[in-house]
């Protein structure tokens, strides 16, 4: 189903909103903390969790921002319509040269876009430190994955694969993207990486039974 916050101009109402929520709010870094993008993406993460229902308003019918260290997102709504929304919150230091955020599990993402009330949302909120322990938000992208162009996505080793971004400092969407044509780009995307995969694995059982047949030829001076 066409989510009415993403096929319409709301969800940048929302980008803006965060904005303007996070530039006003008082500074929570410390000295010894604002050097640390982990420190800065962790606090900037509970205060989101603790305030994104009222930031989105009457948009929310349910929220939740109760979900274990390892799930796919770290918060939740579900909307008037009954499409539930899974948001992924991510930061991206600016003046860092390379971020590269895993997003998803390509088949936790493929099993959980089975359901079309099924919206799995990535929050990017970019920022610069100017002075001080002030932490200016830059930018935000409040999107779901099937905005993001494949040009500024890659698959990261990780169990059946990892969506990532290939560089924080490059985010490409696609206002309006159809699911059905990301999800379509997303199989042919595997049907390359899986093979390479495939090759890796097998350059790796050559490489140990090399590895095995030199031990084999030792003289076991460890009995």
């Amino acid at each position: 189903m066409k989510s009415q916050i993403f096929y319409t101009d709301m969800y940048k109402e929302i980008e803006n909103r965060i904005i303007t929520f996070l530039n006003e709010y008082p500074d929570f870094l410390s000295a010894s903390t604002i050097s640390s993008p982990r420190a800065a993406g962790d606090a900037l993460q509970h205060i989101l969790e603790e305030h994104f229902e009222s930031i989105i308003g009457s948009l929310c019918k349910k929220y939740s921002a109760s979900f274990a260290r390892r799930a796919m997102a770290d918060l939740a709504f579900t909307d008037k319509k009954d499409l539930y929304y899974l948001v992924d919150v991510k930061t991206h230091r600016l003046d860092t040269k390379f971020n590269m955020p895993n997003l998803t599990s390509v088949e936790r993402l493929a099993r959980f876009y089975e359901d079309d009330k099924n919206y799995y949302v990535m929050l990017m909120i970019a920022y610069n430190v100017p002075s001080g322990i002030h932490l200016q938000v830059q930018k935000v992208h409040f999107v779901p994955i099937e905005f993001l162009s494949w040009d500024c996505l890659t698959i990261g080793a990780l169990g059946w694969g990892q969506v990532q971004i290939a560089n924080a400092n490059n985010i490409i969407v696609r206002d309006g993207y159809s699911r059905r044509e990301w999800m379509l780009e997303l199989c042919d995307v595997l049907f390359e990486y899986y093979p390479r995969e495939i090759q890796k694995t097998k350059d790796r059982i050559e490489y140990f039974k090399r590895v095995k047949g030199r031990w084999e030829e030792r003289a076991d001076i460890w009995k």
